[in-house]
């Protein structure tokens, strides 16, 4: 059928023209700059496409190639620092035969390259030493490119027309690459030299070098992202000034941060790359506030229900990320009816973009707003924060923006007032699904035709459930008494509704929709389990639809697929038809664990951490393929995931607490367990500074031969523990 065809030139898809995973790139951010480099410390963006320099959803240099005599360096090492901060590469020469009387061994130069980003600006530092038994004489050069191309032609869209590049300003220290967009900012790619190149021309800088034995030679080259403005702009600071401030950033991130150590060094790796992905990651938005960005390179931008899940998962182990992402999301409540940006009153934020693109009007992504899920979420998570920090005063301000979300839900999220949220898109250039499966393929019928709009995915009746009760809460907090119980009635009433509509014995689970004629989409999904983590699910349910999904057809062995197999769209290659996803199963782990199902979610934590232990530098990426694990081998990588990718990051912190069974109570400054559980490849979890109320307390879990001991190791501000096995 012409409407099962992807368009794979369309804005919402992502061409895989060359495998992420196989390019080992190097990565790194600061606020809306982030730049992918090759092992090498390059950009090749005509052979790697998702590579270059990115600011403000442009990419600002789309080629950046070092060379010693016209050839490419040997790579020794590449490596990024724990806290991502850093890139560092040694290379050295090959044998070069410039001419008969002039040839250089290879071995013979050291090149130790060293780059981050910082407001804006890459800093590099060369450092070139000498290690032959005579002096060499040789030249270097760079090869500079900027594209400046909109995120969305990176990512394949074909536009009917561009910008105007202009001509090239050349000085003796610096070259400088303007375009002017169709939106009418000027943009500028300025590349600053500290030693002065012996030829410079367009995209070409030449620097001529003699080094005795064992002479060394530094220079710098900062290349700086410029929008707007025709002035001449503020000279760059030195790498060594830009690189202590940056550091002291990245140290400062922390916020309220707890400490985390186990007994597995590996699993600890984990713990501590998927820390610095979410400092990285955090970005400062609308004069300070700190927002995790979705992902690196397609989503690195707010995008509201990515923002919400992983400040859900971190919730426990950092409140300040969940209080940041309640700030803006409150900000950008959509006020009104925009068709073009799906925007409602109450609405919240889908995603936020920049770039010209977006500028002209092109994509209507400035702030689009279509999403389903993302406003209970938000109600969700308002919620949760409240229950671990007892921030009343912030949950008051809060409270109207609440009540409008709760209104959105009522009247235009149930625009037929059959009691379920449904969506359906009015922008032309909208998303025609508007969960988190939010490909055009993957809301399906049994036979394999997809759901007609409106469609009401299941697991947003479960978030409007929990929603609702967390609302119920806050409004109890407030003093609201008969506010929080009518919305605990409407929650009652739409359970019941729910089960009458949405399960079905035969799958058996929940059905993944009901579409417009409310003929339900008799798929076996992951999102079920999205369900136990809401909460909507009664006990009986909720047993079977974890022993669904922990079956062969779901589980692959490393991990929950988000289709299971023999379902007609089943792919195991797919973005969304049978991929793993991490943030996926640790919302269903978190559902299992809910219903007392430890063990479940013990196995999902496991399987994350082997994942783990097969990619590079020991990060979960955005998902990976659902192909059976396979012994003696690692998973299949998915070729155009996002890594690092926040909510997969978080995913971990959301796992680990699962396990424990950790519940945090604020406002009676308590923190309890119920039943904990630790798989076997953790013998012990050690946490400190977790912030409770005024107070801190550390505490050790120890798993033994058939349960988990709890053991304080130091409380301040009279914290109390309990415990139910």
């Amino acid at each position: 059928m012409a409407e099962d065809i992807i368009n794979i030139s369309g804005e919402h898809y992502v061409l895989a023209t060359t495998a992420l995973a196989a390019e080992q790139n190097r990565i790194v951010k600061h606020s809306n700059t982030f730049a992918v480099f090759d092992t090498h410390g390059d950009i090749h963006s005509l052979i790697f496409g998702n590579q270059g320099l990115f600011h403000n959803g442009t990419r600002y240099l789309s080629g950046y190639q070092f060379f010693i005599e016209g050839r490419r360096p040997l790579l020794l090492s590449s490596d990024i620092t724990r806290d991502n901060h850093l890139i560092a590469v040694d290379l050295t020469n090959p044998d070069l035969i410039v001419s008969v009387e002039k040839q250089i061994p290879r071995g013979s130069l050291h090149v130790f390259r060293s780059k981050f980003l910082w407001e804006g600006r890459c800093y590099e530092k060369y450092r070139i030493r000498n290690f032959y038994l005579d002096p060499l004489e040789f030249t270097i050069y760079l090869a500079i490119a900027s594209d400046f191309s909109d995120i969305f032609e990176v990512r394949g869209m074909r536009r009917q027309a561009r910008g105007e590049r202009r001509q090239f300003l050349i000085r003796e220290y610096l070259m400088e690459i303007p375009y002017v967009g169709l939106d009418n900012i000027l943009r500028r790619t300025r590349i600053e030299f500290s030693r002065k190149p012996e030829a410079i021309e367009p995209g070409r800088a030449v620097f001529s070098l003699y080094l005795k034995r064992q002479e060394e030679v530094e220079f710098e080259v900062v290349v700086s992202c410029i929008e707007g403005g025709t002035a001449e702009h503020e000279q760059a600071a030195s790498f060594a000034h830009a690189y202590h401030a940056s550091a002291r950033l990245f140290r400062s991130a922390r916020g309220r941060e707890s400490s985390i150590l186990t007994s597995n060094d590996e699993f600890n790796t984990l713990i501590t790359r998927a820390v610095s992905d979410l400092r990285m990651l955090l970005s400062e938005v609308d004069g300070g506030i700190l927002y995790p960005d979705a992902g690196i390179p397609w989503f690195s931008t707010p995008f509201g229900r990515d923002g919400l899940i992983t400040a859900w998962e971190t919730l426990w182990f950092n409140p300040d990320i969940s209080r940041g992402v309640l700030q803006y999301l409150a900000d950008n409540q959509a006020q009104e009816t925009i068709n073009r940006q799906d925007a409602e009153p109450g609405k919240i934020l889908h995603e936020v973009r920049m770039g010209e693109m977006t500028n002209t009007g092109e994509l209507p992504f400035s702030k689009y707003y279509g999403s389903a899920d993302s406003t209970p979420l938000f109600v969700m998570l308002a919620g949760g924060y409240l229950r671990r920090t007892g921030d009343r005063d912030f949950l008051e301000m809060l409270w109207p923006r609440i009540r409008q979300a709760l209104v959105w839900m009522d009247t235009y999220g149930d625009a037929d007032g059959d009691g379920f949220v449904e969506y359906a898109r009015k922008s032309p250039h909208g998303l025609n699904n508007q969960v988190w499966k939010d490909s055009s393929d993957s809301i399906f019928h049994a036979d394999g035709s997809l759901a007609e709009p409106p469609v009401a995915a299941c697991e947003v009746q479960g978030y409007i459930y929990a929603a609702k009760k967390q609302a119920a809460f806050i409004a109890r907090q407030l003093g609201l008494n008969k506010i929080a119980g009518d919305l605990l009635a409407q929650a009652v009433e739409l359970q019941k509704r729910f089960e009458l509509s949405f399960w079905d014995d035969e799958l058996p689970g929940y059905v993944l929709a009901l579409d417009r004629e409310k003929r339900p989409c008799r798929v076996r999904a992951s999102n079920m389990g999205h369900c136990l983590f809401a909460g909507i699910a009664s006990p009986d349910r909720a047993k079977i639809v974890t022993e669904t999904l922990m079956d062969d057809s779901f589980f692959s062995g490393w991990g929950v697929r988000t289709l299971a197999v023999g379902q007609p769209r089943y792919n195991p290659m797919s973005y969304h038809n049978g991929s793993i996803w991490p943030h996926d199963n640790a919302i269903i782990a978190d559902g299992m664990a809910r219903y007392g199902w430890k063990e479940e979610a013990g196995r999902i934590l496991e399987a994350m951490f082997h994942m783990s232990r097969f990619t590079e530098l020991g990060r979960l990426p955005e998902l990976f393929c659902g192909f059976e694990r396979r012994q003696d081998q690692g998973p299949t990588l998915y070729p155009v995931a996002c890594s690092p990718q926040a909510w997969a990051a978080a995913s971990i912190f959301s796992l680990l607490r699962s396990c424990l069974g950790l519940t945090i109570r604020a406002s009676s400054r308590e923190i309890h367990f119920s039943k904990p559980y630790l798989p076997e490849f953790l013998e012990s979890v050690h946490i400190r500074n977790l912030a409770v109320g005024e107070g801190t307390i550390g505490f050790s879990a120890i798993r033994h031969h058939n349960d988990v001991s709890i053991q304080v190791l130091e409380r301040t501000g009279g914290i109390s523990v309990s415990l139910n096995k």
